[in-house]
């Protein structure tokens, strides 16, 4: 097959959550432990960062992944979803994985995949550690795709783990509760393997406080001693807490030289050593446009914050939402003086944009509809003067289709 049938196969056969939502999530990591005992057990022949939340995780894992490459190591980086490109997901260095390793390795496991029925993501975390296996990465930064306990990623040993935050999200899966989302998380805790929490929160510290212990794990809050003086190039004053994180997970890495020039400059450069996309990614400045890629209630309400904070004379939000939401929850965020495109990010659980005008009608939320996400831009583009702002979000998927 060539790379565009291997792709349309992964992506129309099997199950996928960011396609199919519920219907994709495969609670148990028996799957995951089978295939990769077929692959001869990669995830064994290389060091790892682990790193799990509900905010944060992604930016965090290509920060960490910026620094470890400024101090001179050969970096693996495994996140989810892409915007643009499946290659996305997995890179070594900041580049994607070639085309032929994506076509050869599912040509030779198709059989397998079709007859044991893997999900899209066990697959790829397959793929992904193969692929680092066979490049023998240094190290390789392992963001989780959902949850934590029992997500695929979650048979690597690390070096040390990394639990951003925790928010309300994904509650059909991992709890209704900030409690029991925090006990989904800490399941990447490991057996005396250090772990670095980002952001001290009332409603989970004990939970990792107990089971760090239990585990004889070492734990740092990071925002007890936040690291001070230090500039990243992802926008948004929220990367401040991401940034407290992954200092305290490179102190805590041990049998790496990881020299403070390294740290600076690493944090200086995430996009340029890792092509990351979609975090208040500014894409023009007249008018002000900008994207992100938050889409639950605790992101969505820093990135607004952010937006309060810029100047412009009218603010123009182009918005859509997935359909698995909580979307008048996330809609009681959104300022009522903002004009409004409503649109229906591309993918099958996209949310109408009809039903999505409505539920924003009853928050006092005005505006108008648009058939695809590219036209409510480009009639946010037509209606804005050049002191105006534009924000594009709501969904991971509306961002993908403007970036």
């Amino acid at each position: 097959m060539t790379y565009k049938e291997t792709l349309d196969w992964m992506f129309g056969q099997l199950p996928m959550y960011q396609q199919k939502g519920a219907a994709a999530f495969n609670a148990k990591l028996d799957n995951i432990v089978q295939l990769c005992n077929v692959l001869d057990n990669p995830e064994k022949k290389f060091k790892s960062i682990h790193v799990a939340g509900t905010n944060g995780k992604g930016s965090s894992s290509h920060m960490l992944a910026s620094i470890l490459q400024e101090a001179g190591y050969k970096v693996g980086l495994y996140t989810s979803p892409h915007l643009k490109d499946f290659r996305e997901r997995i890179k070594i260095n900041g580049k994607v994985v070639s085309k032929k390793f994506v076509t050869d390795f599912i040509a030779q496991h198709r059989l397998y995949f079709e007859y044991h029925k893997l999900s899209f993501f066990e697959m790829t975390v397959g793929m992904a550690f193969s692929y680092f296996a066979a490049e023998e990465v240094d190290i390789a930064v392992i963001e989780v795709g959902l949850g934590g306990r029992l997500d695929s990623t979650n048979i690597i040993t690390p070096e040390v783990s990394l639990i951003t935050n925790i928010g309300m999200d994904h509650t059909q899966f991992l709890g209704d509760t900030l409690e029991k989302i925090a006990l989904e998380k800490a399941g990447i805790i490991k057996r005396k393997v250090p772990v670095v929490v980002s952001e001290t929160q009332p409603e989970t510290q004990m939970i990792f406080n107990l089971i760090a212990h239990q585990l004889k794990s070492h734990i740092v809050f990071a925002d007890v001693n936040p690291a001070k003086g230090y500039k990243t190039d992802l926008l948004g004053e929220y990367q401040q807490k991401n940034i407290n994180g992954v200092v305290a997970t490179i102190h805590q890495l041990k049998g790496f030289d990881v020299p403070e020039e390294a740290i600076t400059a690493g944090l200086k450069k995430v996009v340029q050593n890792t092509g990351l996309l979609g975090r208040w990614q500014v894409l023009q400045q007249h008018p002000l446009v900008v994207c992100d890629t938050a889409h639950n209630k605790e992101g969505l309400q820093l990135v607004l914050e952010q937006v309060k904070k810029q100047s412009y004379e009218k603010l123009h939000i182009v918005l859509g939402f997935v359909n698995d939401k909580d979307v008048n929850a996330l809609l009681s965020l959104f300022p009522k003086d903002a004009a409004y495109y409503f649109v229906r990010p591309s993918i099958p659980r996209g949310m109408d944009a009809l039903k999505l005008q409505e539920l924003a009608e009853g928050q006092g939320l005005r505006g108008k509809v648009c058939k695809s996400v590219k036209k409510g831009f480009k009639k946010a583009l037509t209606k804005a003067n050049d002191n105006d702002m534009i924000y594009i979000g709501g969904s991971t998927f509306v961002v993908a289709e403007v970036v």
